[in-house]
């Protein structure tokens, strides 16, 4: 009886996703494990769909707007340095997304505010589960806006959503793809749904959830979990208990959805679960059409992910104590979303270093603007044409062919090198005209691509201006005074009465102001004032001045130096 009954079950569901989902209006059926390409508004972005295990159009069901569902943090203890990598990377593609390619992104994030790890936590606390939730969910939120990642359109906790989680488990039992027990757990059937489970690499062949005493197949995964003493409940028609781990991102992402991100760890069990349940509950063939995986951040040398369960990790509070938002952000930007990224020092190095080339050209071509730089005459229309025409059209191809912000990036260090070429100083540049729109066409561009990169050189150093009125005048005043010192060390001291240049001071003399000015500059590097020599004359900016994790700061290698 139990063989005929499992038949007629499976031929039911068969018949649910063959002709049911066709008619079903907010998905398409799809036969199998077959991805179907979305009808709508092309975006003109490829993207790399876990689903195909390949790049596919971006298609959206609505013009100009993408739907995006992303699984966010179980809090029960810090945020730490992993999670940072995923949710900035994600940032990075909504706000590409956005600012480049027009599409408003309506994003929503989950809480898993109950869990077993949050229980444990408040037992070892002696305080409880909620305040747990709580106390780590409003870190974790403060943790993404010091990372500046924009924030979903709205953060929905899984212990404020219960009663409509039991309606959707509900409605999969009604379908006939779940079953409860005598004991008050309820369970996703596999069986019920054919060879439709394992949509992702790998699922068909790995164990199943503990419990396979009460269940029908190893691989059926907890809907509704019964509550075990102590533990927090809801009431339910199974009796007292509380939500399982997938369940509660399929009710609340509900609808179809264009977009679907988490990290490479998620994929499975956790979205294969929510693809099977959520096309279970919708009779469709395809819930979502787009999986976006991240690639795990690796501590250098080590082949494990940094997680908490292994206590390899660094929290991001920690993290900001060495290391500005901005490095952060361009160590993400070097390497593909979805590839695996190590954490080390030198990693970190070349980001900085990539942050600080580029900080160097904008002072620079600001000099330049200014008057305070004197070049040779400049290649305008090399610059205008053949650098940041070009960069303009190779950074959008970058970013359409799934994101690659590491090519992206290399076509902007492309122009900053070629535009660092033509800032090289002289001592006179023997009245020639200047060029002084194109480099403010360049230094404009390049603000507002780093700007959608969420990377802010120019407001950074306006805030660190801002701590103290009188620093720039200070500084100001400090340049100037080394400049005479080292103009006179270098030989180059104007006559005060008729302005022509006078050799003055023994040769000895001199070498020691320039050893001297020299030292002054290296001294107030750390300190987050930096002074570079062009020619005859200096410039200074205000960097961030943070200390890299050894103590020591990261200086721009391409700085003349003066003596």
């Amino acid at each position: 009886q139990t063989v005929v009954w499992r038949a007629k079950l499976l031929n039911r569901a068969r018949l649910i996703y063959t002709v049911g989902a066709g008619s079903h209006r907010s998905c398409c059926g799809v036969s199998g494990r077959t991805w179907t390409k979305p009808s709508g508004f092309d975006t003109g972005l490829k993207t790399f769909n876990s689903l195909t295990k390949q790049k596919e159009p971006l298609i959206l069901a609505r013009e100009g707007v993408a739907t995006w569902y992303s699984c966010g943090p179980t809090v029960y203890d810090h945020a730490h340095l992993g999670h940072a990598c995923s949710y900035v990377r994600f940032d990075l593609l909504q706000r590409i997304l956005s600012r480049m390619f027009g599409v408003t992104v309506i994003h929503a994030m989950v809480i898993t505010d109950i869990d077993d790890k949050i229980i444990r936590r408040g037992w070892e606390e002696n305080v409880s589960p909620t305040m747990i939730a709580r106390l780590y969910e409003d870190e974790f939120k403060r943790d993404m806006l010091s990372l500046k990642v924009v924030p979903p359109v709205v953060y929905l906790r899984v212990t404020e959503n219960v009663h409509h989680i039991i309606s959707f488990i509900k409605g999969i039992i009604r379908n006939g793809h779940a079953y409860s027990t005598e004991e008050g757990d309820v369970y996703f059937d596999i069986q019920s749904i054919g060879d439709r489970y394992g949509k992702f690499m790998g699922a068909v062949d790995s164990q199943g959830e503990p419990g396979q005493y009460y269940k029908r197949d190893s691989r059926d995964f907890a809907l509704w979990k019964r509550s075990k003493p102590e533990e927090p409940y809801w009431e339910s028609p199974w009796g007292r208990g509380r939500p399982g781990w997938h369940i509660e991102c399929s009710t609340i992402a509900s609808s179809q959805l264009d977009i679907h991100s988490g990290g490479i760890d998620l994929a499975f069990p956790h979205h294969e679960n929510e693809v099977a349940q959520s096309e279970a509950y919708h009779q469709c063939g395809q819930w979502a059409h787009y999986f976006l995986h991240s690639g795990h951040l690796h501590l250098k040398g080590s082949s494990e992910k940094m997680s908490k369960s292994l206590k390899n990790y660094i929290t991001i509070k920690d993290f900001l104590q060495s290391y500005s938002v901005n490095e952060f952000r361009m160590f993400c930007l070097l390497t593909k979303y979805r590839s695996a990224i190590d954490y080390s020092d030198s990693s970190m190095v070349a980001a900085c270093s990539s942050l600080g080339t580029i900080s160097t050209f904008i002072h620079s071509a600001q000099a330049y603007m200014t008057g305070q730089l004197q070049c040779s005459p400049v290649q305008e229309a090399v610059l205008w044409d053949r650098y940041l025409a070009e960069t303009k059209s190779s950074v959008l191809t970058a970013l359409a062919d799934d994101f690659d912000t590491p090519r992206a990036l290399s076509a902007l260090m492309n122009m900053v090198y070629h535009g660092n070429r033509q800032l090289q100083p002289v001592s006179t540049s023997g009245g020639a005209a200047r060029s002084p729109a194109v480099f403010g066409a360049m230094v404009r561009y390049l603000t507002d691509v780093l700007d959608v990169f969420g990377v802010d050189l120019l407001h950074s150093q306006a805030d660190l201006l801002s701590s103290g009125s009188r620093l720039q005048a200070v500084v100001e005043q400090l340049t100037h005074f080394r400049t005479e010192v080292r103009a006179f060390a270098l030989g180059h001291l104007k006559d005060q009465t008729n302005g022509t240049p006078r050799k003055t001071g023994p040769p000895t003399d001199r070498a020691l102001l320039l050893r001297a000015c020299d030292s002054l500059r290296s001294d107030l590097a750390p300190l987050g004032v930096l002074i570079q020599d062009r020619g005859a004359t200096s410039t200074w900016e205000i960097t961030e001045g943070k200390q890299t994790q050894r103590g020591q700061r990261v200086h721009d290698k391409d700085q003349d130096r003066s003596s």
